[in-house]
């Protein structure tokens, strides 16, 4: 499974990054081999993390090349005051908790 980890600082938010963040949150949950979206907030909650998981890298190829999220790329400094955006493999998981899916 392909984990995307969109770690961040939020900024101000308008009208176009409400319409952008739910075109691009309905697309990657519309894509052949989504998985699940964690989300987390920093104890102080002053950072998020968006965790979306899929089951291959097809997948995240067809988000990342999604045209409005390419759009919404391009203005992350208008929206976010930090973030951090980390891709990796989970070879397994285990333990009691069950999936936090959003």
């Amino acid at each position: 499974m392909i984990c995307c980890s969109f770690v961040f600082e939020p900024g101000t938010y308008d009208d176009e990054f409400h319409r952008l963040d739910g075109l691009i949150d309905d697309y990657a949950r519309s894509l052949e081999g989504f998985v699940r979206v964690d989300r987390w907030f920093s104890d102080d909650r002053r950072f998020q993390n968006s965790m979306y998981f899929f089951e291959d890298y097809r997948a995240v190829k067809s988000l990342a090349n999604f045209p409005q999220h390419l759009e919404a790329k391009g203005q992350v400094d208008r929206w976010y005051h930090s973030y951090r955006v980390d891709v990796f493999e989970q070879k397994t998981s285990y333990g009691s908790t069950p999936d936090t899916t959003a």
